[in-house]
């Protein structure tokens, strides 16, 4: 592909460095638009998951990670990234609008959490019985208090509850056949044409867990590991608002503390069956005691540094993903 400015080669670097986001089930339901002087980033709604999220929450917050991946490409390129975000009332799909602010020169710092985007990945597997250390812990919670939002660590008996919410949205979701059947769409095989959760990721039994993970209705080729989640700490990303903007905000969160605990080989796996259920959504809002609004559960542990990490899932090529306009509109 080819741009028109400088600032665009700047822009589509960073669009491409967003691929590298987390997203529900792998869908990568965004798309970017680089024009001349800014980037502009919309859902993709043919990558929804119509059934399990039909307000597009879970969407949103991926997008929101995404979003989040692009500013990090910049920082580790020396800018400042100006971000208006859903910049058209009239268009909701709109989600952002990124020009480069100031040229700071790169700190070190960025650099590291660039680094940490490319080798960030989702582990499945059962976790060490050596918890994370709480300096790392407020490490985490500061990244996300640096995108607005908050995360509650749950004490003992909260993780009991949300076990309990967990297997209740687990049964409720697999009693539903269009659901089911939109999971075996996103889920299993290959997964050759870049998007879904492929074998290779998926655990081949069913995990020693208190909390349950989520039941895929297969299995697949990652070796458990040995351990379970009795030094996992959980914990919940919460908001003041439970708006499209909350979610985008929710997503860029997400990401950041992903890529802390990653920078401390820390692993974090996100639940989101629990929000995919009103009635379990409900139980979370109760776990933060009215507090605010919650938008994704968080499992934070260490894995056994001496067995292989499970591959990264396939993405979507950039030119899927990423449009050059070559004139300002």
């Amino acid at each position: 592909m080819t741009t028109t400015s400088p600032a665009a080669g700047v822009l589509t670097r960073a669009a491409h460095a967003a691929g590298m986001a987390p997203s529900v089930h792998n869908t990568q339901p965004w798309r970017w638009r680089v024009f001349p002087e800014w980037l502009e980033l919309y859902a993709d709604r043919s990558r929804q998951l119509g059934r399990a999220d039909p307000e597009g929450r879970l969407m949103t917050i991926s997008c929101g990670a995404a979003l989040h991946h692009a500013r990090v490409a910049l920082a580790a390129e020396g800018w400042e990234a100006a971000v208006v975000r859903f910049p058209d009332p009239e268009e909701p799909d709109h989600l952002a609008r990124i020009s480069l602010g100031r040229q700071v020169g790169v700190a070190a710092s960025a650099v590291r959490r660039f680094q940490a985007a490319q080798i960030r990945h989702t582990d499945r597997r059962a976790l060490v019985d050596v918890p994370v250390p709480p300096e790392v812990l407020s490490e985490i919670r500061s990244a996300v208090e640096a995108e607005q939002n908050h995360l509650h660590l749950l004490h003992r008996d909260q993780v009991s509850d949300l076990a309990s919410a967990a297997a209740r949205a687990e049964v409720l979701e697999s009693a539903d056949p269009s659901l089911r059947a939109e999971l075996a769409y996103w889920v299993g095989g290959r997964r050759e044409e870049g998007t879904g959760i492929p074998d290779t990721v998926i655990p081949s039994g069913a995990p020693l867990t208190g909390v349950p993970l989520r039941d895929f209705g297969r299995t697949g080729t990652l070796p458990l590991g040995a351990g379970d989640d009795r030094a996992a700490t959980y914990a919940v990303i919460f908001g003041a608002e439970d708006t499209p903007p909350a979610w985008l905000r929710a997503g860029e969160a997400l990401s950041a503390a992903w890529l802390t605990a990653t920078m401390h080989g820390v692993s974090l796996l996100p639940f989101s069956a629990p929000m995919e259920v009103p009635a379990t959504r409900t139980v979370l809002r109760r776990l933060l005691a009215g507090l605010g609004h919650p938008y994704l559960v968080v499992r934070l542990g260490l894995v056994d540094p001496n067995e292989p990490a499970p591959p990264r899932p396939p993405r979507l090529a950039p030119a899927q993903t990423v449009e050059i306009v070559e004139t300002e509109r």
